[in-house]
């Protein structure tokens, strides 16, 4: 029989293409996976935790990128990671508690495939609650005029952390199947993020991989103000978090039956997850505090270290108060708590003429993964007065009241204008550590020991600026705010005439007018900073 002849001038006829069935039917089970996915059962459960454990915390703090984010990154995946576990255990134990794992395991698709078509479509479901959640929290921040743009990295570690607890808990699920695999899967996962707090405690360095670690120490509010936010420790998060998926992921298939190839792909999933584990650790072991983040010298970009242009927000005062944009709602505040100390020392030598608001003075490292940082400072000639900002309980966050905002910097900064002012300069102490000329007690700047006519004037410029700010060694305020001295810094006797002159040398100063303190001031401030003043010679 010979092949029949083509017409001439007609083209040729190509055999029909084998249709590709290897990838048309996993396609296919990821679409039936993602119809019947025991995740559609826990989208409003995931949405109103969502609403709970980021939003309404959210939008009880301030309008900033990194203060949202932050909570965006830990808050949410402490919520949700637990649940995936659970909910990608019950889909991974599906096959086995229904004893149906023979029969699925003679179909066309391998049962790896397949395994990852159930894991693919839990995790996207779980993704997409996810994202729509950010969507709508940092639509609502724009919204709100939050100064500079979003931050994207801790979105990324927290996509990141969703497709992870998908698959561990989908590989605890596959391998063992049972009734009470899922509620344990969402116990353990429960358990080992709140082990990685302790971990970050007792071993900072390693533990910094943490998946709710947002910038280690810092305070929220400290990066990606003045300086841009740096992604170092979110690459390092995002790359351990994707080796243990590749790892849970890969270690299905290292059984399956399909032939070596299937075999051959798992452990190279697994290999390459085990990889990126072990770099990502390593990395962390590198990584070390400086004064705007975590750096890791291996994946640091040098651009990250120039800080971020703006055009302060400044007051209208004698002596101006400038802040970073971001702040510009608190520019009121923070003029009204350093306002009457500044009034009080304007136009003499040596007070400050501006106030610049800061990301942080200095940061040293603290025990247990902890970081003090450095008060407000006053250097500089003219001398300009750099404060930060970070670490205080600004305004609207967590419900705080503009008047706990105002009398914290009242009592803690306010005092520092004066005390360096008569020659009681402790501002270079650190928050709950001494410094070279003084200290921070409790947050609140102790002046270093001065003579008697020096505490005599600062106790009294605090009177008339209406701080209860009381000198070491006196005992409590009275009710009017006037300290009660009844402590000689020189000879520590406590003598009740000693006492007598010192509280009379402060009323005095105190019933004078405005005009006389400042022309005493004056004329005999450097003799007062020297220490040559006595109290008599107080007018």
């Amino acid at each position: 029989m010979t092949a029949a002849a083509t017409p001439a001038g007609a083209a040729p006829v190509r055999p029909p293409r084998a249709r590709q069935l290897p990838l048309a039917a996993p396609g296919r089970l990821l679409r039936l996976e993602l119809r019947r996915s025991v995740m559609l059962w826990m989208l409003p459960l995931l949405a109103a935790l969502f609403w709970v454990s980021t939003y309404r915390p959210s939008m009880a703090n301030p309008p900033f990128w990194n203060v949202r984010s932050g909570i965006l990154q830990s808050h949410t995946m402490l919520a949700f990671a637990p649940l995936l576990a659970g909910a990608a255990a019950w889909a991974g134990s599906r096959d086995g508690r229904r004893h149906t794992t023979d029969l699925v395991g003679v179909t066309a698709v391998p049962r790896w495939a397949a395994q990852i078509a159930t894991w693919a479509a839990t995790t996207c479901w779980a993704e997409a609650v996810y994202l729509a959640g950010v969507a709508v929290l940092y639509g609502v921040t724009a919204h709100q005029g939050a100064w500079g743009g979003p931050l994207w990295w801790p979105v990324a570690v927290g996509a990141a952390t969703v497709a992870a607890s998908c698959a561990l808990g989908f590989a605890v699920g596959a391998l063992l199947p049972g009734r009470f695999t899922a509620p344990l899967a969402a116990v353990v996962m429960f358990l080992a993020l709140g082990g990685g707090a302790f971990a970050l405690q007792n071993n900072p360095t390693y533990a910094q991989i943490w998946p709710l670690n947002v910038q280690g120490p810092f305070p929220s509010d400290s990066y990606g103000i003045f300086y841009p936010y740096l992604p170092d420790l979110a690459i390092v998060q995002v790359m351990f978090l994707a080796g243990l998926a590749a790892v849970a992921l890969g270690a299905l298939g290292l059984p399956a039956v399909g032939g070596r190839w299937l075999r051959g792909a798992a452990a190279a999933v697994t290999a390459a997850g085990l990889a990126a584990t072990g770099i990502a650790i390593g990395l962390a072991g590198t990584a070390r505090i400086e004064a705007h983040g975590i750096v890791i010298p291996a994946l640091h970009d040098a651009a990250s270290d120039r800080p971020t242009p703006y055009t302060p927000v400044c007051g209208h005062s004698a002596v101006p108060v400038c802040l970073q944009p971001a702040y510009r709602a608190f520019l009121p505040a923070v003029t009204a708590a350093l306002g009457p100390a500044l009034d009080e020392v304007a136009g003499l030598p040596g007070a400050p003429v501006r106030v610049i608001q800061v990301a942080v003075t200095s940061v040293q490292p603290a025990p247990s993964n902890g970081i003090n940082f450095g008060g407000p400072v006053i250097s500089g000639s003219p001398a300009v007065l750099y404060l930060p900002l970070s670490g205080l309980p600004l305004p609207g966050e967590g419900n705080t009241p503009a008047a706990e905002f105002t009398g914290q910097l009242r009592t803690q900064d306010a005092p520092l204008i004066l005390n360096a002012l008569v020659g009681l300069s402790g501002q270079q102490g650190l928050q709950g550590g001494a410094g070279p000329q003084g200290a921070y007690v409790g947050g609140v700047p102790q002046p270093a020991p001065g003579t008697a006519a020096q505490l005599a004037v600062d106790a009294a410029l605090a009177k008339v600026a209406g701080l209860l700010y009381q000198p070491p060694g006196s005992r409590p305020a009275t009710g009017n705010g006037t300290p009660v001295v009844g402590h000689h810094p020189a000879t520590g006797n406590g003598s009740s005439s000693v006492a007598g002159a010192e509280l009379a040398a402060i009323q005095r100063f105190v019933a004078v007018s405005a005009a006389a303190r400042h022309a005493w001031l004056l004329s005999h401030l450097a003799a007062l900073r020297a220490g040559r003043i006595t109290l008599s010679e107080i007018p």
